[in-house]
């Protein structure tokens, strides 16, 4: 029982670190894009970013669609990543 509430808290630890955000310069290109697939989503809390990086659409609400967009990672100045933009154009 102990391992399983010690399990619980470390997967509700790690998920909180992701939801408030990393900085995508601390990972390469291809361990940012694990981590958005492992934990679904996570907020990129770089300056020109801070957002939500999404693993895929059924992430997005209403009214908004997948797009592209670039971060930087320790290996790529430009690693695409998913994120979810309003249709009408104004960005999140």
């Amino acid at each position: 029982m102990k391992r399983f509430v010690s399990a619980v808290f470390a997967m509700a630890v790690s998920f909180s670190a992701f939801a408030a955000g990393i900085d995508s310069r601390v990972y390469n290109c291809a361990g940012l894009h694990a981590a958005i697939t492992a934990n679904r989503f996570v907020f990129i809390n770089y300056p020109s970013f801070m957002d939500f990086a999404v693993a895929n659409v059924s992430f997005c609400s209403g009214g908004e669609m997948l797009q592209l967009r670039s971060v930087p990672t320790s290996d790529n100045p430009e690693c695409l990543v998913n994120y979810c933009r309003h249709q009408g154009g104004r960005g999140n």
